[in-house]
């Protein structure tokens, strides 16, 4: 489980700025959390702001640590992280961007962080709590890395670490326990976009093609009410004909040449068919690609990664959840993770949305809200709702007030600024 989230000096973010999933003492709502030792830890955490306003920059972030984490061991001494500072300001564009989760595995608390730079890491961290004391296990600065007696398994592993590979990464290709561990831990963290989802169905083909799974899909799908009354799931062996007529010949050829042999998964859709009367006569089948909406194919596309994470446990970050989908389909999927019958090993969900009739019928607490916005220096930065203070007052946004009305209406920033229409449109 995830307990805070922190970036500096990456993309849009010059300053260090942390999203935390530690639920406050507030009492709305109190499904949306769980408790997991001494902790009370929100099960889901909602993303607001004006386009370019930092969102998406924080869920890369999100996504660039965990790339790293598990793939630096693997590359090459001249491998270089494609990482992109805060370029607008003198100070930091030659500076490494900071990345920090603290989080738990089996109620153990780890505090694990890096400095980095396109080709080189210049600080690594790792802590555990033990009796509410926060104790090191390993620190690495640009002079030589620093292990305790309590994370032996490094030991000796220095010499073996280049200027560009992580140190725990390193350990844990040596069995390191604790290090093997924390691997496990980012495996189970997945980042997966709402634009672009045609590479997640195949996470929703392998849990179709298990019985239990399947059931708790297919109950989901029927309780969206999509329009079809069953999915056909079924291999066949690869036809020129499941391919789009539109496809550019050139393209057309590397497919072919590529599936030919292959066995691939198939949906189709079962629809109702009926007579001029309006009496039912059968069904008829609808291929899931060609025949059925951009909406219906997301939901079921991104249903994969969203399923996977509700049975393992772990957490799952969408950017733009809210595209392509009606906000009712939107809703559902965030109540899934509030849900104690679906989310029962809890999963936990980070998501960004221009969606505002969440903060109405979302059932969020002020604590998972959080709003995103740029200052005059073009540095974003991000704030819950439940740390939302206005001008010239001490007192916290109350639970009765209609969030999304003072969110339209500009009362918590976060808001693009479109300017008088009536005048760009006589000006036009």
């Amino acid at each position: 489980m995830i307990i805070e989230f922190t970036v500096g000096n990456f993309l849009s973010f010059r300053e260090n700025k942390a999203l935390s999933m530690e639920a406050t003492s507030i009492t709305e709502f109190k499904d949306s959390t769980f408790k997991v030792g001494n902790y009370n830890l929100l099960k889901s955490a909602v993303l607001y702001g004006a386009n370019s306003s930092g969102k998406s920059n924080f869920i890369k972030a999100m996504s660039t640590m965990k790339r790293i984490v598990i793939t630096s061991a693997e590359k090459s001494s001249a491998f270089k992280f494609d990482i992109i500072p805060f370029l607008l300001n003198t100070s930091t564009e030659n500076k490494p961007s900071f990345f920090e989760v603290v989080f738990l595995i089996e109620n153990i608390r780890y505090r694990y962080g890096f400095e980095i730079d396109n080709s080189s890491i210049h600080g690594e961290w790792l802590f555990k709590l033990e009796s509410d004391n926060e104790i090191p296990l390993f620190i690495r600065e640009e002079n030589g890395i620093g292990i305790t007696e309590d994370f032996q398994e490094g030991v000796s592993l220095e010499s073996k670490t280049r200027e560009n590979a992580l140190f725990l990464s390193v350990v844990d290709q040596f069995n390191g326990k604790i290090a093997g561990d924390i691997i496990k831990w980012f495996n189970g963290w997945r980042t997966i976009s709402g634009l672009s989802h045609d590479n997640y169905r195949g996470v929703t083909f392998s849990l179709l093609d298990n019985k239990k799974s399947k059931e708790r899909l297919l109950d989901f799908f029927k309780d969206l009410d999509l329009g079809f009354e069953q999915l056909k799931f079924r291999k066949e062996k690869f036809q020129e004909s499941f391919l789009p007529n539109d496809l550019p010949s050139e393209l057309l050829d590397d497919i072919i040449n590529d599936l030919q042999g292959k066995t691939i998964a198939r949906i189709n859709t079962v629809h109702k068919k009926f007579d001029e009367s309006g009496k039912q006569v059968g069904f008829t089948d609808f291929d899931l690609r060609e025949q059925e909406s951009s909406g219906t194919n997301k939901v079921i596309d991104i249903s994969g990664p969203i399923f996977d994470t509700l049975i393992r446990g772990g957490v799952l970050v969408i950017d733009e959840l809210d595209a392509k989908l009606h906000p009712l389909m939107t809703a559902a999927i965030t109540n899934l993770f509030n849900s104690p019958d679906y989310n029962t090993n809890n999963a936990q969900l980070i998501f960004a949305t221009h969606d505002t009739n969440l903060l109405s019928y979302g059932r969020f607490r002020r604590d998972q809200i959080y709003f995103f916005e740029k200052n005059k220096y073009e540095a974003s930065d991000l704030y819950s709702l439940i740390e939302y203070k206005e001008e010239g007052s001490s007192k916290k946004i109350r639970k009765d007030r209609s969030f999304e009305k003072d969110y339209i209406n500009g009362r918590y920033g976060a808001i693009p600024f479109i300017g008088n229409f009536e005048e760009l449109l006589s000006n036009g």
